[in-house]
């Protein structure tokens, strides 16, 4: 089944978003080889749109086996200390440019923790975490059934004088 694209503000795994300029893949020679679109990255994929209000991406790409790098070789302008490249072996690569030099840092920043938590083998899915609780909650009636049983071999040792067995009625005098 594919998954049907929903409009940016309804996505809820969104761990950035925001306007940048994106270098065209053949310049033209019309118009100018950058393109102003807004930019999402989820935890798992990169998706480029025309604008913050539209509903289908312009291009999107699994995010995972990039490397995100700041390189202002991009562009000879002013803003080339705003470039950073999305790079990955055997794939087309992407080229950006922030609206400051701090906001690429950012960006860059942010896919490089993404990229490392994709590639650890530590970080639970949600199978993991069910059978994680699963384990815990395990673990908790094992203490609740532990310390039951503890008491209730206490509670044997304490009245030693207690009878043993079904009579557990006190005989009254008289009756």
């Amino acid at each position: 089944l594919e998954e049907i694209p929903r409009p940016v503000q309804d996505s809820g795994n969104i761990l950035k978003q925001g306007y940048l300029e994106k270098r065209s893949r053949e310049p033209s020679f019309f118009g100018s080889e950058w393109h102003e679109r807004w930019c999402v990255l989820t935890q798992r994929n990169f998706l480029y749109y025309a604008n913050e209000k539209s509903k289908q991406p312009k291009g999107s790409f699994p995010i995972e086996r990039y490397q995100a790098r700041l390189d202002s070789q991009l562009r000879k302008d002013s803003r080339k200390k705003c470039c950073f490249q999305l790079l990955c072996p055997g794939k087309r690569s992407y080229e950006f440019t922030a609206p400051s030099p701090a906001e690429a840092q950012d960006w860059v920043e942010q896919i490089q923790f993404l990229l490392k938590d994709l590639s650890s083998l530590t970080i639970p899915c949600d199978e993991d975490e069910e059978d994680e609780e699963d384990e815990e909650e395990d673990e908790l009636s094992k203490d609740r059934d532990s310390s039951n049983s503890m008491n209730n071999s206490q509670n044997s040792t304490l009245n030693p004088e207690e009878p043993e067995g079904d009579d557990i009625y006190e005989v009254l005098p008289g009756e």
